[in-house]
């Protein structure tokens, strides 16, 4: 047995994938004071002002660039599947802005002396291998020694103006897809606990190791009008940024926002993110009351999780003949949501 197969990588952070964001009121104190002005870069069409999944700007001929930036902490404990859940992520804010990826850059950080450095090849290998999947060079990289591993990718990506998908752009009488279920926090958290049944982590990596390049697809429909992957803050926290200060809100049809089947046995045992708590704290005040169940798989973190797409009702055909083509969970294909007139509260959950 080699080096690699023995280490837990989830024994060595306190937080684990998307999970270990800042939290979104953190992370806007931050930013509060520091945002980068469009008037004084005319050709930056998107930067730090909102809430958008990547940095866009326009590079002439007709082409925009999109550059983004992801890392986290471990998820899962074997290598190979942990670089490969990183890259998925980090490809998916190009995917969800309508872009194709052209570069990426591997960002690594590692515990020297603590963990066998093979272990870090490993993941490398399993960054390079979802790469090559999505057809684009990890042509170099940065590496510091760091007292908890991390790993992710700097990836840019090519679109154009006609096919740039905002997050905020949603309009009245849209509807919501989801392209992935939820509950990837509260399944890597069990089997970081060591509670987890092989085959529901198998499910949850199958998820999370899938390429949101659906989003080129969905790039190509003028009816589509917002797109976001849904990733730490949760379904709740992205669908908020989506709605943004529009003159809207959403109702949510409960029983039709897909989730994992097996949730309820990890949540009876009240196994969930610490996030989780940080999420619902931000979203509280603008949605209508939730259940226990509805808190802890509405404000789970996911980690490289679907995209979630704003489109013309007209158009949800083909929309959904899209997620069938692209081999979409058969819980994803459905109307979750409407975009309506507004409310008192942003999110109604029905």
């Amino acid at each position: 047995m080699s080096n690699t197969d023995v280490i837990r990588l989830t024994s060595f952070s306190k937080g684990a994938g998307c999970g270990c964001k800042l939290s979104s009121a953190d992370l806007h104190e931050i930013l509060k004071d520091k945002k980068t002005s469009i008037d004084t870069f005319p050709s930056l069409l998107v930067g730090n002002q909102g809430n958008d999944d990547a940095a866009v700007m326009d590079i002439g001929n007709g082409q925009l660039l999109i550059s983004t930036l992801d890392f986290f902490t471990p998820i899962v404990d074997d290598p190979f599947t942990f670089g490969r859940i990183a890259a998925t992520n980090a490809l998916s804010d190009v995917y969800a802005m309508g872009g194709s990826p052209s570069l990426a850059l591997a960002i690594l950080g590692w515990p020297i002396g603590k963990i066998p450095l093979s272990a870090a090849g490993e993941i490398i290998k399993g960054a390079q291998t979802v790469c090559d999947l999505a057809g684009i060079p990890l042509a170099g990289g940065h590496s510091i020694e760091a007292p908890e591993p991390f790993f992710g990718l700097q990836v840019n990506g090519i679109t154009s103006k006609e096919r740039l998908k905002k997050n905020n752009n949603v309009q009245l009488g849209d509807v919501l897809l989801l392209s992935k279920p939820l509950g990837t926090g509260i399944i890597t958290t069990a089997a970081k606990k060591e509670k987890a049944e092989a085959s529901h982590l198998d499910e949850a990596i199958a998820s999370m190791t899938k390429l949101n390049d659906l989003g080129i697809a969905l790039s190509n429909l003028q009816s589509v009008h917002a797109m976001t992957d849904i990733t730490g803050f949760g379904l709740l926290g992205h669908l908020l940024e989506m709605i943004g200060d529009a003159e809207v809100s959403v109702s949510l049809s409960d029983e039709k926002i897909p989730t994992f089947d097996f949730l309820k046995s990890y949540l009876d045992q009240f196994i969930y993110p610490d996030m989780t708590t940080k999420n619902f704290s931000a979203v509280t005040s603008k949605i209508t009351t939730l259940d226990a169940r509805q808190l802890f798989t509405y404000c789970d973190p996911q980690t490289s999780g679907g995209l979630l797409v704003s489109v013309a009702p007209e158009a949800v055909d083909e929309v959904l003949e899209l997620f069938i083509e692209n081999n979409v969970h058969s819980s994803c294909l459905t109307v979750i949501g409407n975009v309506i007139s507004k409310e008192e509260k942003s999110v109604i959950i029905l």
